[in-house]
C-alpha cells in the first residue's frame, strides 16, 4: 500500500527518462507536476489512462504542468515514440521497481510483482497535492485533469522584495485536525501564557499582560494521546522542508500547544527572540501553525528586523523560523485567533539543554514554559533523499488525523503473472507500422 499522503514530500529520485538517461526528478521543482505510476501498459487498468495521458500531451504544454509516466516493464521503451512534447510529457524507466517500492506502489513476491497504479499530484515544492487511484480505468484522466483546471496559473517573474528568511509549508495539518484542536481547547480553556525571562542568573516564567496576553493549553498535560500523531506530521511534512531549507536536522521538540489570542482581551506578544535565558539557548526553531483564518482581525506575524512585511499562513499551513529572530504576534482586533506552537532542536542541543537545568527556577506549580517536557522526535531521520518504507510511520494514523485521501490497494492493483488484455488502441507507433 502506497504511504505517502497529502501533504507528505515525496521522495527524489533519478531514472532514464524518454528525454534524459539520467533524468534527477528534484530538478523539475517549481512547477505543479503530475506522477503517474503505471507500472506496464500490458495491464488494462494502467493501459487506459496511459493512452488517454498521452493524448492529452498538448493540454500539458499549455497548462505548464509537466507529467512523468514510470513503467518497471523493459517493454514498454518502445512507448518513447508516443512522446510528441519532450519537455512537458516524459516516460521514465523503472525497471528495477527501486523508485516504485520507494513510493510503496510495488511489492516484490518472489518472481511476481504486486503493482498498484496511481497518479500523484505534486505541488511546486514536490509534496503530494492529491492522490488518485484508478477505480475507473475510463474516467481517471478526466479526474485528474479536471483537478489540474482548478489549479492557479503559474505567476510571472518578478523582483524579490525584503523579507525574513522564514519557510512557509502549506498543508501540513488537514482543516478537520485544526477544527479538533481548536475544539480541545474550548473545552479546556487553556491558561494564561507566560514568557522566560533572566533573572539573577536563573530562568524565570514572567507575566506581563503589558507584553503578552495569550492563554494556552499544552497538549503533554491536557491530551498526551496526541503527541504522537502530530509528531508523525511533523515527521512527513515538517522535518525534510527544515533539513533542504536550512540543512539542520531536527531530532526534538519543546511542548506542542494549543494557543488562542482573544480580540476581546487584545491578545498579542511583543516583539522577542525565543533563545535569549540560558533555559531556552536549546531552542533552534520556532513552528507555528494557524489553525484558523478569517475568523479574526489583525493577528498576523512580523519580522521587524526585515521590514514590514506581515505573514499570515493559511489553514493547516507551518511558519518556520529560527528562533535568533526578533518576531512579534500583532494584537487581535477581533474574534479569536488559533495556532499551535512549538519549538525544534536537536541531540547536540538537548545536552545544552541538560546543562541548563540548574538555571531554571523552581517555583510551586512551574509553568510548562519554564519546565517542557521534551519527547524525542522519533523515528529518526526522514528526509526527500531516504527511503519512505524504512521506519516510516504508519500512513493509517497519519490519515486518521489529517484526513487525508487514502487509497484502496485493491481497487486497482495488479499481478504481473496474470496481465489482463492490453487496452484497444494502445500501441507504440512501430508496431502499428507492422500491422500496415
Amino acid at each position: 500500500m502506497m504511504s505517502l499522503t497529502v501533504g507528505d514530500p515525496v521522495p527524489w529520485f533519478m531514472l532514464p527518462s524518454t528525454s534524459n538517461p539520467t533524468f534527477h526528478f528534484d530538478t523539475v521543482g517549481g512547477y505543479y507536476v503530475v506522477l503517474f505510476f503505471f507500472g506496464s501498459s500490458k495491464y488494462y487498468k494502467a493501459a487506459v489512462p496511459l493512452r488517454d495521458f498521452c493524448q492529452r500531451q498538448t493540454q500539458f504544454l499549455t497548462l505548464k504542468i509537466p507529467f512523468f509516466g514510470i513503467s518497471v516493464d523493459s517493454d514498454d521503451a518502445a512507448l518513447a515514440e508516443l512522446v510528441e512534447h519532450p519537455s512537458h510529457f516524459k516516460l521514465m524507466w523503472d525497471f528495477e521497481a527501486e523508485v516504485s517500492r520507494q513510493y510503496g506502489v510495488c511489492q516484490l513476491q518472489g518472481e511476481t510483482i504486486s503493482y498498484q497504479p496511481i497518479t500523484l499530484v505534486l505541488d511546486p515544492t514536490l509534496r503530494v497535492l492529491q492522490i488518485f487511484p484508478i477505480q475507473n480505468p475510463s474516467e481517471h484522466v478526466n479526474q485528474v485533469m479536471q483537478f489540474l483546471e482548478t489549479l492557479p496559473a503559474p505567476e510571472p517573474h518578478q523582483m524579490a522584495a525584503r523579507q525574513a528568511p522564514v519557510l512557509l509549508i502549506p498543508r501540513v495539518f488537514e482543516p478537520e485536525f485544526c477544527r479538533h484542536l481548536i475544539q480541545l481547547f474550548d473545552a479546556d480553556g487553556g491558561e494564561e501564557s507566560g514568557f522566560m525571562r533572566e533573572k539573577e542568573g536563573k530562568t524565570i516564567s514572567v507575566t506581563d499582560y503589558s507584553f503578552k496576553k495569550r492563554r494556552d493549553l499544552n497538549l503533554a498535560d491536557s491530551h498526551p494521546d496526541l503527541l504522537p500523531t502530530i509528531n508523525e506530521l511533523v515527521l512527513r511534512r515538517v522535518k525534510p522542508e527544515i533539513e533542504k531549507a536550512f540543512q539542520f536536522s531536527i531530532t526534538r521538540f519543546e511542548r506542542h500547544v494549543v494557543a488562542c489570542y482573544d480580540g476581546k482581551t487584545g491578545g498579542f506578544f511583543n516583539r522577542h527572540r525565543d533563545n535569549t535565558t540560558k533555559g531556552t539557548a536549546h531552542r533552534r526553531f520556532a513552528m507555528t501553525i494557524n489553525l484558523n483564518t478569517g475568523d479574526y482581525e489583525g493577528g498576523c506575524l512580523w519580522f521587524p528586523e526585515y521590514g514590514t512585511r506581515l505573514y499570515r499562513p493559511g489553514v493547516g499551513e507551518a511558519v518556520i523560523f529560527s528562533c535568533s529572530l526578533l518576531h512579534e504576534a500583532t494584537p487581535v482586533l477581533s474574534g479569536r485567533r488559533f495556532a499551535l506552537l512549538s519549538f525544534f532542536y536537536n541531540d547536540e542541543d538537548a545536552e545544552l539543554r541538560e546543562r541548563n537545568r540548574k538555571f531554571l527556577a523552581v517555583e510551586p506549580k512551574p509553568d510548562r514554559a519554564a519546565a517542557p517536557e521534551t519527547i524525542n522526535l522519533t523515528p529518526a531521520h526522514l528526509s526527500p533523499h531516504s527511503s519512505l518504507s524504512s521506519g516510516n510511520p504508519p500512513a493509517a494514523a497519519v490519515a486518521r488525523a489529517s484526513g487525508a485521501a487514502q487509497t484502496n490497494p485493491k481497487a486497482a492493483s495488479f499481478q504481473a503473472k496474470s496481465p489482463q488484455p492490453k487496452a484497444k488502441g494502445f500501441q507504440s507507433k512501430s508496431k502499428s507500422k507492422k500491422k500496415r
